[in-house]
């Protein structure tokens, strides 16, 4: 098979592969419809848009479950300077309607398109246009002959999961299509974490990451950080999603985040291209004078859109926050009615508290 080492998505020319840096994604979590692609609704999506964006977020990706929302998808795609990725299963004339659009990227199943006719119809568009595909393999969409296989434990269920990508880039290879990305992921982390080893082992080939159905905020994060932490340390992952019973904006943060940790932590270093502000905020305890959960919850979405490397403090204590912010490039805290902004351990202005906003925004525009 000769499948692509790299990928290069949409006009923007987002790229993929070994030794490139890792692509962060999310999914838009609603229905698109008329509504948000003309007026003022398109003002919102598209400022929406760009928000991800400046978090870091390279991929959008959109459910597109009949013609109607290809439609509304391809008029997106015409004002949106990020490339967007249309998610189809079941109904191939969905794809190739989308394709009539500058849609980047197409997420198809092969398994659940069709005829082999049908996959040819998409694939052949694809290539015209110069489109690659994602072939998305689940652990709730097994075929029902690995399925059985699973059950009666002939095979394990990543060797399912592995097994399921392979068949279908057999058809891609038959069909001679070589621009593709793979994701193989699982709700359990150690399914996810076996599957990816084997199919990397076996193939090589630009690789989305993630654990599908994560849950919620706390539990997805944290279920996410292991799988993708993991698979970075063994150069696993070319780009990725943290999927989440959250936001977006969630998503994002915490994919950039986990990248960060990684590349703190020596994994992946020489792939994370993440930059941008990095917030230090303590846990908040009986010492605190300073509301450190209403500020970074107020504020977060703000400084990670920020298009600034640095590193943002915001510290519960007023004796001790500044000392443990040292390095921080500017830090906030407060107790008693008054507010205290630092740099570097050193502090810059005491103001009141209701000023702290203003004062706050104020030095962090001075900071490089």
């Amino acid at each position: 098979m000769g499948f692509n080492a790299h990928v290069v998505i949409g006009a923007a020319g987002v790229a993929m592969g070994k030794g490139l840096p890792v692509v962060i994604q999310t999914m838009w979590k609603d229905r698109l419809t008329g509504a948000d692609v003309a007026g003022e609704g398109a003002k919102r999506t598209l400022a929406r848009i760009e928000g991800l964006s400046d978090m870091g977020c390279r991929l959008l990706r959109f459910a597109v479950p009949d013609v109607e929302s290809a439609e509304v998808l391809g008029k997106l795609a015409e004002k949106c300077a990020m490339p967007l990725v249309a998610d189809i299963h079941f109904d191939y004339r969905i794809a190739l309607r989308c394709l009539d659009f500058p849609i980047a990227k197409v997420r198809i199943n092969p398994g659940n398109i069709g005829s082999r006719e049908r996959v040819a119809a998409v694939l052949g568009k694809c290539a015209g246009n110069g489109v690659p595909v994602r072939i998305g393999v689940n652990g709730g969409s097994l075929s029902v002959d690995l399925r059985r296989r699973v059950d009666a434990r002939e095979i394990s269920k990543s060797e399912a999961l592995c097994l399921s990508a392979e068949r279908e880039l057999a058809v891609f290879d038959e069909l001679g299509f070589y621009n593709a990305v793979v994701s193989i992921k699982d709700s359990s982390v150690a399914e996810t974490l076996a599957a990816n080893r084997l199919f990397a082992s076996r193939m090589q080939l630009p690789l989305h990451i993630g654990v599908t159905e994560a849950g919620p905020l706390i539990a997805g994060v944290a279920r996410n950080a292991v799988a993708l932490s993991s698979l970075l340390c063994e150069d696993l992952g070319d780009t990725v999603r943290v999927s989440l019973s959250d936001t977006m904006e969630s998503e994002v943060i915490a994919a950039r985040e986990i990248l960060l940790a990684a590349r703190d932590a020596g994994k992946g270093a020489k792939r994370e291209g993440i930059a941008g502000v990095r917030i230090v905020s303590c846990p908040r305890c009986g010492r605190c004078g300073f509301d450190t959960h209403y500020w970074t919850a107020k504020w977060q979405d703000e400084l990670y859109r920020l298009k600034k490397n640095i590193s943002v403090a915001i510290m519960g204590c007023a004796v001790n926050g500044p000392g443990e912010a040292r390095d921080a490039d500017i830090g906030i805290t407060g107790s008693g009615g008054k507010a205290l902004i630092f740099k570097k351990g050193v502090i810059v202005r005491r103001i009141d508290a209701a000023d702290a906003d203003r004062a706050f925004r104020e030095e962090l525009q001075n900071v490089q």
